[in-house]
């Protein structure tokens, strides 16, 4: 598109109606903004006629989780009950960042209520679809986002990440996301969770696809260590990871030459914490309306939120303070490693109409448990790239790549590595 070999024009028009077949089976997209990604291809064709070079992203139609502020559109962040709320009077940070690189908006995406889910099963909008099954979950809150790439809607989406939300979804449809580290990308106009953990991040089908993202979003070019020291999580990673799974783990730590392995301390705390100030800060946040109109939200996230509002102050502060002593904690394996390796999910992504996963030895709800391994991590905030681990399953599994704070180009350049040298893969697009 940049060489003037075909118009920003023709990609946008064929996005457009790929998502015009194909989301009605797939409940990926939202709301499709036709006339606006028009308008804007319009604008990139302009500047390459002129002799402009319009950004690494030239022409690229991309998407957001319906959480991001799209002007003149109400942002309902997943929910029935924001449909009719004052439309948006300017777009969100990341999305001005995305079109002044050469993107194109094409599409607004689904989610969970709120994000606050792994599993993408709206009430409203619909449960969306994994493009390798579609008779199972895409994971979530992201999981439009990661759908819609998965199943080749769109090249580049944009998701948020609280306990899991980008890395869930990836994992379960086999493409790459990154949860950056926390506050380093822009949360302006994006409709806030949990401030302690929220982050944003992008999801692409490719590592090298997903480092030029990053980049347009205005993430930091640091030097990326070409030998980083790698560890193995182990314990609480360890366990609950399906047999030929783990069996994929173990190649891959063989190739890497068997790596050390580490244990990090307090993780089942560390989940719970994630949990009480997910609840509790959500549930604060939620109050006004959990009074005035209790019976508009989904049940199922009515019913947390109410809990979460219920929450003894006492609890959210002692969850605070271990979580400062954790992150304290994650840093310390920094010392002597670069990045650390444990599964994204457990398997391979649960069906909708069993919504259920196994740990240990119990069947557990999906949509609250699927953030098993994501949830811990998050409270330390450091940056977290999930990719599509190749295996002989039929349908994707993932690992996370764990970073020290602000070394996002150390995870992307292990991963480009990895994908070149044929570990690391987002299946064949269904």
């Amino acid at each position: 598109m940049r060489s003037g070999a075909r118009s920003a024009l023709s990609f946008v028009d064929e996005a457009i109606a790929d998502i015009e077949t194909r989301n009605a089976a797939l409940c990926a997209v939202t709301r499709l903004l036709a006339d606006r990604a028009r308008s804007r291809a319009g604008a990139v064709d302009a500047i390459v006629a002129g002799g402009g070079d319009p950004g690494p992203l030239a022409g690229v139609p991309f998407g957001v989780k319906d959480l991001f502020d799209v002007a003149g559109l109400p942002t309902t962040a997943g929910a029935g009950m924001r449909r009719d709320a004052a439309p948006a009077t300017e777009d969100a940070e990341a999305v001005c960042r995305l079109e002044a690189a050469g993107g194109v908006l094409v599409a607004t995406l689904n989610m969970d209520e709120y994000a606050y889910g792994f599993a993408t099963v709206n009430a409203t909008f619909g449960t969306t679809r994994n493009p390798h099954d579609p008779q199972r979950l895409a994971g979530g809150s992201s999981g439009g986002s990661a759908a819609a790439v998965a199943a080749g809607l769109l090249p580049l989406t944009l998701g948020s990440d609280t306990n899991g939300s980008i890395r869930v979804p990836a994992a379960l449809c086999g493409i790459f996301g990154l949860r950056p580290t926390h506050g380093a990308l822009p949360l302006g106009g994006a409709f806030p969770f949990v401030d302690r953990l929220d982050v944003i991040g992008p999801f692409t089908r490719s590592a090298r696809e997903l480092d030029i993202a990053w980049r347009a979003l205005g993430g930091l070019a640091a030097s990326a260590n070409p030998a980083p020291r790698i560890a193995r999580l182990d314990g609480w990673f360890m366990t609950n990871v399906e047999p030929g799974f783990a069996t994929a783990l173990d190649a891959l730590d063989a190739y890497l030459g068997g790596l050390p392995r580490v244990a990090l301390p307090d993780v089942a705390r560390a989940r719970s914490a994630s949990f009480l100030i997910t609840a509790a800060e959500g549930g604060a946040r939620h109050l006004p309306e959990l009074k005035a109109r209790a019976l508009e939200f989904d049940p199922a996230t009515r019913d947390r939120l109410i809990a979460g509002a219920l929450q003894p102050a006492a609890t959210y502060a002692a969850a605070l303070e271990f979580a400062d002593r954790f992150r304290s904690r994650v840093e310390a394996l920094f010392t002597d490693h670069d990045v650390l390796i444990a599964p994204a999910v457990g398997g391979v992504a649960p069906r909708i109409d069993a919504a259920t996963i196994e740990v240990d030895g119990k069947q557990v709800p999906a949509r609250a448990n699927l953030g098993l391994f994501t949830q811990p991590l998050s409270l330390a905030g450091m940056p977290i790239l999930a990719a599509p681990l190749r295996w002989s399953g039929a349908l994707p599994v993932g690992v996370q790549l764990v970073g020290r704070w602000g070394d996002e180009a150390t995870l992307l350049a292990l991963a480009e590595r990895l994908e070149s040298e044929g570990w690391l893969g987002a299946p064949t697009a269904p």
